[in-house]
């Protein structure tokens, strides 16, 4: 469906500006009332990771007046692989100054406002409240579910995409014209269920595939051209090269922008999505050891049987000196039970500790009840143990 424009045009053009965007001002669906409305546009960029930095960085070419970027973390050497905002002398610095830094070299006109702080219930509405639309560049389902609740409360639209290894996503969601993200997806999926990018990792030229599919839809929404993705998903197939669109469409009964909310106000989120399940919570408590510990118990021979339960291309890249790989899935499937010792006392691990406390849980369950799990998983094991060794 065509929707009116976002927002209104700024008063005029300066020659600097016409000069600039004259490839813009020569296609008839855009022409100057539409670059006008870009340049009055404020958009607000969650985060300056993945999506962020091509989205960031074409908004910016694409003359967008007023850009706001949500980041709070720094820049880490494993982001210059797909964050192309950010470059090698960045490294330990804030993101959101990097990202700044960048649109104003490839557009010193656009105004950059930064929010050095992680979103959350306490400042979301009042930073939202600022801007004429959000672009959702968020890696986890807890801080989704935080932009989407509150775009709707605000009566604000967004545009959201999602990446993984090589599938990405990307809709508009505005709950004024049509389907929001909890009518796509009433629930969070189970703890553990959906690997994030860091676990699960991700092609990084596909971030700039849904990148700049989002900033495609802001640009139209912003000008009020063609026919935004509202009531649509885009999926992207990179390993095949296909995309194709499935119909969305309001729910009825969705909690937040159905006929009879029940989401009224921002809720916990970090309990509505869960970081694991309640029975992996419970299985850890009293059964997870340091990676100090863990080297003790090495170096004084204790009887153990450390297991890997991450992939085998995690396990190549860097592993702990004796763990032996049984991947998670084998777990949850029974297939690696019957291969357990009984005679050593079982101690998992995974990259940070969430996959190996969903497998202690697992494994308490079957009997091991002396069975562990190393806090922190193979990246604290580096960091305290081992620190020549690469991280991912």
């Amino acid at each position: 469906m065509s929707l009116p424009p976002l927002v209104e045009p700024a008063a005029e053009l300066t020659v600097e500006e016409v000069r600039r965007y004259s490839r813009h001002l020569i296609i008839p669906d855009v022409g100057m009332d539409g670059q006008k409305r870009l340049k009055n546009a404020k958009v607000l960029c969650v985060g300056a990771g993945g999506l962020g930095s091509p989205a960031l960085m074409y908004m910016a070419a694409a003359g967008v007046g007023t850009l706001g970027i949500v980041e709070f973390d720094t820049v880490d050497e494993s982001n210059l692989q797909r964050q192309i905002i950010h470059g090698q002398s960045d490294i330990g610095r804030s993101k959101a100054e990097s990202a700044r830094d960048s649109v104003k070299e490839i557009n010193p006109l656009v105004e950059v406002v930064l929010h050095e702080e992680r979103l959350d219930n306490d400042n979301v509405m009042e930073i939202f409240s600022g801007y004429d639309l959000i672009v959702d560049g968020t890696d986890n389902f807890a801080t989704r579910y935080l932009v989407n609740d509150a775009a709707v409360l605000l009566g604000k639209p967004y545009v959201w995409g999602s990446i993984y290894r090589f599938d990405g996503q990307a809709s508009v969601f505005w709950a004024e014209h049509g389907p929001c993200y909890r009518c796509l997806y009433p629930e969070a999926p189970p703890p553990g269920m959906v690997p994030s990018c860091a676990e699960g990792g991700v092609l990084g030229v596909l971030c700039a595939s849904i990148g700049s599919i989002q900033v495609n839809e802001a640009i139209k929404l912003l000008a009020g051209i063609g026919e935004p993705l509202v009531g649509r998903l885009m999926i992207y197939d990179a390993l095949e090269m296909q995309y194709r669109s499935v119909k969305v469409r309001k729910d009825p009964n969705c909690a937040v922008c159905g006929e009879n909310p029940t989401v009224t106000e921002l809720i916990d989120y970090e309990s509505f999505c869960g970081v694991v399940s309640e029975e992996a919570s419970a299985a850890a408590v009293g059964s997870t050891i340091t990676s100090k510990q863990l080297k003790e118990w090495i170096d004084n021979g204790e009887s153990i049987d450390i297991i890997d339960v991450r992939e085998v291309n995690e396990y190549e890249i860097v592993s702990i000196p004796g763990a032996r790989l049984i991947p998670k899935n084998e777990f949850l499937m029974g297939n690696a039970l019957q291969d357990l010792p009984q005679d050593k006392r079982i101690v998992l691990h995974c990259k940070t500790g969430v996959r190996s406390a969903e497998v202690l849980a697992v494994l308490k369950s079957a009997g091991f009840a002396d069975a562990v799990h190393l806090g922190g998983g193979v990246i604290g094991w580096v960091n305290q143990i081992e620190p020549e060794k690469p991280v991912y």
